[in-house]
């Protein structure tokens, strides 16, 4: 990292890292990546299109849904661009502006996504715990108003997140560990005092963990309802409708702890393995979710076999 003179240093540029120990396969390493971002990126393209489009899926658990592949979209496309310039292009340095930008995209849709998990959560509760009551509860106006306050919760949990690690100087550390940044990578090769940004950094880790807690209280109290069903069959068929939920939660929330652990406990972890679990990170939940709530949905599955058929009829009429 350059600096201007001996009494202030200027924030250049930081080096990102693709696969160590694997540089001479970048170019083979990106097919599998691109894919992974396409599929993510036309998934949840068509969740959100079909949700639109589909008068019958204009109810409170599809437009979470909606809410949380707009998430996935925006975790996709916060990351591609350094994916693509350091698998493609053989290119990993990052000015340190576009760096604390992308790490407040990727925190703040990391962010919303935990917080879409968790209503979706109360709505799979509320739908089996008083599904009388749910859509006088649940009103399109209501969910609006959740999304709004999700959203702006995201933006200022993060918001301070690029300031604070603006204002921390880097003296001769410029190599990153990841292949995208990240508020605990950079703030590491500060050399003035980072304390704030531990404390603030350990603040928004330990909200979206709260999330997590309130999630699984919401599972608990789901199956607490479900256990005074009478008939089983009821049982089977409530329980079935938080499957696709479940699966989301643990696609999005184990990398993250796994993630953790490794940071906190395992510090002598190679390289290579850190960069793939935080690659997996990124990745996995984007790509995941829409094929999950496609195989889980009916109704979602049912909308893409329809929309398939009519475009190969018209393809033959054409």
């Amino acid at each position: 990292m350059s600096t201007v003179n001996t009494s202030h240093f200027e924030i250049t540029t930081f080096f990102l890292v693709g696969m160590p120990g694997l540089e001479y396969a970048h170019i083979w390493i990106s097919i599998p990546i691109c894919s992974m971002y396409l599929i993510a990126i036309l998934g949840n393209c068509a969740i959100l299109s079909i949700i639109k489009t589909e008068p019958s899926l204009h109810m409170p658990m599809y437009y979470f849904l909606s809410m949380l592949a707009m998430s996935d979209l925006g975790l996709s496309l916060s990351s591609l661009p350094t994916m693509l310039r350091i698998f493609l292009l053989n290119a990993p340095e990052i000015s340190a502006n576009a760096c604390f930008a992308q790490e407040f995209f990727i925190h703040g849709f990391t962010v919303l996504e935990s917080s879409v998990l968790l209503i979706m959560s109360f709505d799979r509760f509320l739908a089996i715990h008083n599904p009388l009551r749910y859509s006088s509860i649940l009103t399109t106006v209501r969910v609006a108003q959740i999304g709004m306050v999700l959203s702006f919760r995201s933006i200022l949990l993060v918001l301070p997140f690029p300031f604070t690690l603006r204002s921390l100087r880097y003296c001769n550390k410029s190599q990153l560990s990841h292949s995208y940044c990240l508020h605990q990578d950079v703030m590491k090769l500060a050399c003035s005092d980072n304390r704030i940004d531990v404390i603030y950094g350990f603040f928004g880790a330990l909200c979206v963990m709260v999330d997590f807690m309130l999630i699984a209280v919401s599972y608990i109290l789901i199956l607490k309802t479900v256990l005074g069903i009478a008939s089983q069959k009821e049982q089977l068929k409530a329980l079935n409708t938080c499957v696709s939920h479940v699966c989301a939660v643990i696609i999005f929330y184990l990398p993250i702890i796994n993630l953790a652990i490794v940071h906190r406990f395992a510090r002598h972890v190679s390289p290579l393995t850190n960069v793939l679990m935080a690659n997996v990170l990124l990745l996995v939940p984007p790509l995941m979710n829409p094929i999950v709530y496609c195989v889980k949905t009916r109704q979602i599955r049912v909308r893409i076999g329809a929309k398939l058929c009519q475009r190969q009829i018209n393809s033959h009429i054409s």
